[in-house]
């Protein structure tokens, strides 16, 4: 967060329904409700609504900089919004999206996390949670980040769960495509709120990419998303393969694409990505990255799946675009972060073939 503001840039404030900023609404969509794809991609933002179901807050301890003379104990303090879904918004509006986040602030850590994204150029629309966010404490002056301290969030109430499905399904039927982000931990929101989350706006003919785990992502496959992204821990820990073999990966891709999913995206770490539809299997593949950071790149690659679906992309130019945001996020600080030149003249270097 830079900390600027300007034309277009949201303005917040707390309201009856909890926290919310606005922006100018969104363009009018074609008849029939699906999205203006073609009017999308000419103007380069794709509006994308974000389902973020655990918002938190990250305090990092990093190694001072710049200044001479400290003590040992003494350390640089950073805070930051995180949570899948805010990570895979911040990656989208550096793509050029136009991002709406829908999702509950609440305790001590919600009003601070909401507040700090009112400069991150997203339009927040929150629902008041009375149990309050979660939050970690990390340690990054090792070779690997530590968890000093972790404060899962509460499960939603039955009417806060009322209020931010009523918030998505009204902010995903005014967006270009809806991305469907999981809880930590899963307990926070049941897997039956995904999956009719992602049946309502199917049947209603709106694009969704689900990135889930666990119960939420088998309850969000029986539900047809038009694609469907996972790691391959994800599937294996789901219960939806016996190992991470790329034959088992794609054995389960293809069952559940027969059985209405649109595509399924599996991202294997170092590895090529996974890309199964009717049509085929492919193996996406680009320069492999040192990593600073390995946390995030799937859910850039999410992010750029859904802005690249959102500019009326198809689904091999979306997933290229997907793999440049992930590959490049990793060697970066700062979990959802790049930029957009750099990441689509990168997609340019990825790679998508058909597998033998």
């Amino acid at each position: 967060m830079d900390g600027t503001s300007g034309p277009g840039d949201p303005v917040f404030a707390p309201d009856a329904t909890g926290w919310r900023s606005t922006r100018q609404a969104p363009s009018a969509r074609t008849p029939g409700g699906m999205p203006d794809a073609v009017a999308g991609a000419a103007h380069g933002r794709p509006r994308i609504c974000v389902l973020a179901p655990t918002p938190l807050l990250a305090v990092e301890i990093a190694d001072p900089q710049g200044v001479p003379g400290r003590s040992d104990y003494q350390a640089d303090v950073h805070l930051h919004p995180g949570g899948q879904g805010l990570w895979v918004a911040r990656m989208a509006v550096s793509l050029g999206a136009d991002v709406t986040v829908c999702g509950p602030f609440g305790g001590e850590i919600g009003p601070l996390v909401a507040q700090m994204l009112s400069t991150d150029k997203l339009t927040i629309h929150g629902v008041t949670y009375n149990g309050g966010n979660g939050a970690y404490v990390y340690d990054l002056r090792g070779e690997d980040r530590e968890i000093v301290a972790h404060m899962p969030p509460f499960a939603l109430n039955r009417h806060e769960l009322d209020d931010l499905y009523g918030t998505v399904l009204v902010d995903a039927l005014e967006a270009d495509v809806l991305v469907v982000t999981g809880s930590e931990p899963e307990d926070v929101v049941p897997a039956s709120f995904f999956g009719r989350i992602v049946r309502d706006l199917r049947s209603a003919g709106y694009p969704v990419v689900a990135d889930l785990s666990g119960e939420a992502a088998v309850a969000a496959a029986k539900a047809g998303p038009n694609v469907l992204k996972m790691s391959h821990e994800e599937v294996c820990g789901a219960g939806l393969a016996p190992d991470a073999d790329p034959t088992s990966l794609v054995a389960v891709a293809e069952r559940l694409v027969a059985d209405g999913v649109g595509a399924m995206v599996i991202s294997r770490a170092q590895d090529p990505s996974l890309l199964v539809t009717a049509d085929g299997v492919y193996e996406a593949e680009g320069p492999v990255m040192t990593p600073l950071d390995h946390r995030g790149a799937g859910d850039s690659m999410t992010a750029g799946i859904a802005v690249g679906l959102g500019r009326g992309l198809d689904i091999t130019d979306a997933v290229r675009l997907g793999a440049a945001a992930g590959a490049l996020n990793v060697t970066r600080r700062g979990l959802g972060t790049g930029r957009r030149d750099q990441i689509e003249r990168f997609a340019q270097r990825i790679t998508i073939r058909a597998m033998a």
